[in-house]
């Protein structure tokens, strides 16, 4: 990522100074990535559970993650100016408190019960994760070298991931395993007092979520956090207003990328429970389906780990691309095969998904220069894309759940698409980014 020059200290120190030390910091933003990793996929496990507590069809499941996502549409920006107004340390310990209150919002929602409630629940809980989002990304693309942006970007994603790992055996045991739908097999029929037994067993794990996010609210405070703000801010507005974000042709096919990218990962996480306990497939409970799902999201976890070292030594592009033919190949296989051929592909889709997000958001702020930050948000705003999963939700009730895959495999395509040609910056991105 390109940095212009700039005579504040400040800056100097956070674009990676030999007298700067970023790591504690970075472990610090790294619980950060974690969380909100963590809470995310809650939701996959959440999800088989509400349709059964609720009797929702695919399209009103996936609705739940939709309004999820709209969050960062609807959010991205206010986030952006809270940010300005208030620092990235303090926006970080509001966007905690958000978190926290949406997870509390959950105890209500379940006592009813109350399927309007769960959704303004979750919108709350996203919207803290945008501010996060908004605050952390470009915030560990610059405290480090320049050089070394992608690499470091998709490392701190690892712990993104390790927190999606861990997460389906919380939630498959404090929710799935404790309740009468998520230990019956698919096409049992709940009754009414087994549906509201079931719908009270998400307080626990949502209170325990709030408690751990009040923590992390009062360790950052109490951190030493270096201040960003004149980090980014590296030019005057009149100086960016000289520059046009629509010329840079990686950025502008950077931002449906990752739209697209998250229709796809959003996509296959939320079905993927319902997939499986289907009778050709695995024909298992959601609670035991949950423990596979844990596999999925440990192959992104390793892949991140792996692509951390990979993208050193190896072209962005060609690695991405690499990854993307990868994910296109297995979802094929699980949207044409059968039995535990079509799970494990959807399993092994997650380490084709690995790289993705980190790689595409480095390789869209390339050589962006004074227009850094305004590039950031935008492809942050695109983590909306996510909220189309409820299209893969009405495929898949027109057309069958395992036939709504073939949308996953076009955003494959699209990936592949980017990866070797769209990403490159054009002749004015490379000319500005050594502003």
């Amino acid at each position: 990522m390109a940095v212009a020059p700039v005579n504040n200290p400040a800056v100097a120190v956070v674009s990676g100074s030999p007298g700067f030390n970023y790591r504690p910091a970075l472990a610090m933003l790294a619980t950060l990535f974690f969380m909100w990793g963590f809470i995310t996929v809650i939701n996959n496990t959440l999800l088989p559970h509400l349709r059964s507590v609720f009797e929702l069809s695919y399209t009103e499941t996936t609705l739940i993650e939709s309004v999820w996502f709209i969050a960062y549409g609807v959010m991205g920006m206010p986030s952006a100016f809270l940010i300005e107004r208030t620092g990235y340390k303090k926006a970080i310990i509001i966007g905690l408190g958000v978190m926290a209150v949406g997870a509390l919002m959950m105890v209500p929602a379940a006592r009813m019960p109350s399927y309007g409630v769960t959704l303004a629940a979750l919108f709350v809980i996203a919207s803290g994760i945008t501010l996060l989002q908004v605050a952390a990304n470009p915030y560990v693309a610059v405290i480090g070298p320049a050089e070394s942006s992608e690499s470091r970007l998709t490392l701190v994603q690892a712990f993104n991931s390790m927190g999606t790992f861990f997460a389906p055996y919380f939630g498959g045991y404090l929710i799935l395993s404790r309740t009468t739908g998520g230990t019956s097999l698919e096409g049992t029929e709940l009754t009414a007092a087994q549906r509201i037994a079931d719908a009270e067993a998400t307080q626990l794990p949502y209170v325990m979520v709030a408690v751990v996010l009040a923590v992390i609210a009062v360790a950052i405070w109490k951190s030493n956090l270096p201040a960003m703000g004149a980090a980014t801010s590296r030019v005057t507005r009149e100086e960016r207003r000289k520059h046009s974000l629509w010329s840079h042709r990686n950025l502008v096919l950077g931002v449906p990328a990752i739209f697209i990218y998250l229709i796809a990962e959003i996509g296959v996480a939320n079905l993927f429970i319902n997939f499986v306990i289907l009778p050709d497939i695995a024909g298992i409970t959601p609670a035991e389906a949950a423990n596979y799902l844990v596999l999925m999201w440990g192959g992104m976890m390793v892949g991140r780990f792996a692509g951390s070292f990979i993208l050193r030594r190896f072209p962005a592009d060609k690695t991405l691309a690499c990854f993307a033919l990868f994910a296109m190949v297995v979802m094929i296989g699980a949207a044409t095969l059968d039995g535990l051929f079509a799970m494990w592909c959807l399993i092994l889709v997650g380490l084709g998904h690995s790289i993705m997000f980190p790689t595409i958001f480095a390789m869209g702020i390339k050589g962006l220069g004074p227009l850094t930050e305004e590039g950031s948000g935008l492809l942050i705003t695109a983590i909306a894309g996510g909220a189309l999963v409820v299209a893969q939700g009405w495929l898949a009730d027109a057309y069958g759940l395992q036939n709504s895959f073939w949308l996953t495999v076009l955003c494959e395509v699209y990936i592949i698409y980017y990866a070797l040609w769209g990403s490159k910056p054009n002749a004015v991105a490379v000319d500005e980014g050594t502003a």
